[in-house]
């Protein structure tokens, strides 16, 4: 766990529940590669109600900042926009707390380890705990089980109309091997 994530979890409001432990990783995994002034694609009204809600005694942005990692890589612009844009048109509720978290995913699809890792969950089982409930379409359309990340993807591609597909950071990974195998 880093810096950030540490911090905010100190100043959660419940540290042991998913969507916020989901909130705190994927802030991890993407601050700096964001605008500032944009966290997980927010704006400043939205994220501050997040903090508000989540993480009540992190409220001070400037005092975040002072413990913000490098990030990963610097933000994909137009590929966070299709993240996000995938994940909400098929989320299961209109509320606010599923707009974050379709940010913070598409946040944390950025990174460079296994989406749940970047969303600093404990294993995989957990991030499709939060798809199952959050983005139900999706999980119902991902019948072989294949990898977040690497289902994300293939339904982006497959909206563009290509064929070969794979996450971008997938390609350096140590576990290549076991999540391009068999579905």
């Amino acid at each position: 766990m880093g810096a950030l994530q540490s911090k905010l979890m100190l100043a959660a409001h419940d540290p042991a529940d998913l969507v916020t432990r989901a909130f705190a990783g994927a802030l991890e995994t993407s601050w700096g590669a964001l605008p500032m002034a944009r966290p997980l694609g927010l704006d400043r009204v939205s994220f501050q109600a997040l903090l508000m809600r989540y993480f009540p005694a992190a409220n001070d942005l400037s005092a975040l900042a002072e413990t913000a990692p490098a990030g990963c890589e610097a933000l994909r612009a137009d590929e966070y926009d299709d993240l996000l844009q995938l994940l909400l048109d098929h989320r299961g509720d209109a509320g606010d707390e599923t707009r974050w978290l379709a940010g913070a995913v598409a946040a944390a699809c950025l990174g460079g380890n296994h989406l749940w890792q970047d969303l600093g969950l404990a294993n995989r089982a957990e991030l499709t705990d939060l798809m199952k409930t959050r983005f139900p379409a999706l999980y119902a359309r991902n019948s072989g089980n294949m990898k977040w990340k690497k289902f994300f993807y293939k339904q982006l591609c497959g909206r563009a109309g290509i064929n070969a597909c794979r996450a971008p950071s997938c390609q350096v990974c140590a576990d290549h091997a076991v999540c391009f195998g068999p579905e």
